[in-house]
Parts: structure tokens; C-alpha cells; sequence
């Protein structure tokens, strides 16, 4: 049995490295190599919208790329934003020996939001970060300075992140399983879990946020996303979005998933 946990727990953070699908031509993007802190690269896309229209990071989920944040990228430029999404470590493109659950994937955050600072200067930034991508906003040690933040299907804390995970393939007796994942996984990353869990440090994310989530979504239920909306700093809201799984909100939403985010990004990234 110990051995089946540790290959669980090594399958938890195994590198998620894939091709990235080339674009058509009618959404044409600029190819970026970021650098960050440890010498590596992050690899994203660029898509240039309006002067002083605004600036937006994109930050996937767990095992996707930057391909999932792509319809977000479209109807952000048509609203005239620019757009940097961006492969995670050890995801797409970007090189990495573990996914970390947030920890070096807020480096990446960090890395990103400095070149766009230094691409466009003056501009207003906002991020949008869905799951493992939320977290990695939450987790950056460095104060990002955003004028607006969404945050979709975040869990407040890793311990309640992997339950959940054990409980849906497992069923209850999952959570018996869960003291020694989680010990695995502290070792493995070598670090407390404290570190990994969002709600101790959302208090340090100085920016409005939008935090979205699905009534339906088994992964981060709709009770863990409302505390970790109450622990957060105003000004900020809540959308909890009706029959939505854990799942990719644009595309279950759709136009009324737009119309929620342009809203949100319109109050605190126009200037009046």
C-alpha cells in the first residue's frame, strides 16, 4: 500500500509538459520567453490590444497550458486589452521537474507581471488565474500590485484540495488516505503545508478581487470558496456560478461569463 501511495503521490506532481497547438491566423500572437529569479524560462503568448487599454495575465489550471486560457485572451482584445498567457512550470512549454502546487508557479506569476510592467509601462494589470493558476497569484511573495484580480475555483487550503481528490476517486474512505499525502507531499516539496494553502495568505493579495466558483464543482465546493472570499481583503465579490463544475468557466458560461468579467475589469481598470 505504501508503495501505490508514494507512485499516487509522485503522479500528483509529475511534470505536465506538452506541445503547444500553433494559432491560426486570425488570432495572431507574439511568441515571449520570460526569464525568472532561478534562470529558467517561461514561455507565453502575447496579443496586443488598444494603448492604454489595459493589460491582462492569464494563468491556466493544473495539467492544462496556456491553450485553455485562449478564448479569454480573444474577447479580452476585442474589448481592447492586451493579453500575456503564459505555460506554468513544468506545464506546456515552460521546463520543470515537479508541479508545486503554487509554490514555484507563483515565481512564474511574479516573472510575468515584472516583463509586462517593463513592456508597458504605465499600464493598468489585471490577472486571472483559474485553480493551480489562482493559486499561484495568491502564493507570489512578492506584493504583484494588480489594479483587479479574479480568482476561479480556488480551494482555500491544500489539505481541503486533495481530500476532495481522494473522496472523488476513492470515495469517503479516501480522507483516510489524506494524512499520508499530504506528509508525502511536504516532503517531496519540502516545504510546510502552510505554504501551499491560499487562505492563509490571501490577506496579502492588495488588489480587488472576483472570486468565481461553480455549485457543482466537487473539487473546491462552494462553502470553501465562500470562506476564503470572507478572509479576503475589500474591495472584492462573488460569483458563484449555477450547475458549473470544476471545469473551464468561460466555456460553460459563456457571453454571461464575459459580460461578469468585463463588468468587474471595467470598475478598476478604466480610468474615469
Amino acid at each position: 500500500m505504501l508503495i501505490v501511495m508514494f507512485a499516487v503521490g509522485s503522479i500528483l506532481t509529475a511534470p505536465a509538459n506538452t506541445a503547444v497547438s500553433v494559432l491560426t491566423a486570425d488570432f495572431p500572437v507574439e511568441s515571449v520567453k520570460i526569464p525568472t529569479a532561478d534562470q529558467s524560462v517561461v514561455h507565453g503568448w502575447l496579443v496586443h490590444g488598444k494603448p492604454r487599454g489595459g493589460v491582462v495575465l492569464l494563468i491556466h489550471s493544473m495539467r492544462s497550458n496556456r491553450m485553455e486560457m485562449l478564448s479569454r485572451a480573444r474577447f479580452l482584445k476585442n474589448q481592447g486589452y492586451s493579453a500575456l498567457f503564459i505555460d506554468l512550470q513544468a506545464h506546456g512549454e515552460t521546463a520543470g521537474d515537479k508541479i508545486t502546487f503554487g509554490l514555484k508557479e507563483a515565481e512564474n506569476v511574479e516573472a510575468a507581471i515584472a516583463y509586462l510592467r517593463k513592456t508597458f509601462p504605465g499600464e493598468r494589470l489585471a490577472a486571472i488565474g483559474t485553480s493551480l493558476g489562482a493559486a499561484a497569484i495568491v502564493l507570489a511573495k512578492q506584493d504583484l500590485k494588480l489594479n483587479a484580480v479574479i480568482l476561479e475555483s480556488l480551494h482555500p487550503t491544500i489539505e481541503e484540495a486533495i481530500d476532495n481528490r481522494l473522496k472523488l476517486h476513492l470515495g469517503e474512505y479516501g480522507s483516510l488516505l489524506l494524512p499520508l499525502m499530504l506528509w508525502q507531499l511536504s516532503f517531496n516539496l519540502n516545504v510546510p503545508l502552510d505554504e501551499l494553502s491560499p487562505i492563509i495568505h490571501i490577506r496579502n493579495l492588495h488588489a480587488p478581487a472576483l472570486f468565481i466558483s461553480g455549485t457543482h464543482d466537487a473539487h473546491t465546493t462552494q462553502s470553501e470558496t465562500e470562506r476564503l472570499y470572507a478572509a479576503a481583503n475589500d474591495p472584492k465579490e462573488l460569483w458563484i456560478v449555477s450547475g458549473a463544475r470544476h471545469f473551464n468557466m468561460h466555456t460553460y458560461a459563456g457571453r454571461v461569463y464575459e459580460e461578469y468579467v468585463i463588468d468587474f475589469l471595467a470598475q478598476h481598470m478604466r480610468e474615469h
